[in-house]
């Protein structure tokens, strides 16, 4: 089991910038190809960055390209997602999550959740 815990959200003016975290725990990070998604209100869970195991890849959403940019630390056990210029279109809870098998945009394969973060940004 992989338990993962979101930090850095929070209420940010347009233009400005947060760094979401992604901890884990139970095993290692590093046997994990890991994405972050967002959910804002009303709208289902979409795909935003992803990154392989080894940090070798990684791929955003068309949306967040040049803005947003997903990091990982194995060592550290923990993912990131630095944002910048941020935009109230990106207003939504933020899930980090994990799959053992596949480096992919679809949420029905990755196998762990974190609970998600609050991301607000004001215009």
């Amino acid at each position: 089991q992989v338990q993962l815990v979101e930090s850095g959200g929070g209420l940010v003016q347009a233009g400005g910038s947060l760094r979401l975290s992604c901890q884990a725990s139970g095993r290692s990070l590093s046997n994990y190809n890991m994405a972050w998604f967002r959910q804002a209100p009303g709208k289902e869970r979409e795909f935003v960055a992803h990154i392989s195991w080894d940090g070798g890849r990684t791929d955003s959403v068309d949306s967040v390209k040049g803005r947003f940019a997903i990091s990982r630390d194995n060592a550290k056990n923990t993912v990131y997602l630095q944002m910048n210029t941020l935009k109230p279109e990106d207003t939504a809870v933020y899930y980090c999550a994990a799959s053992g098998d596949y480096y992919s945009i679809y949420r029905r394969e990755y196998d762990y959740w974190g609970q998600g973060t609050q991301v607000t940004v004001s215009s």
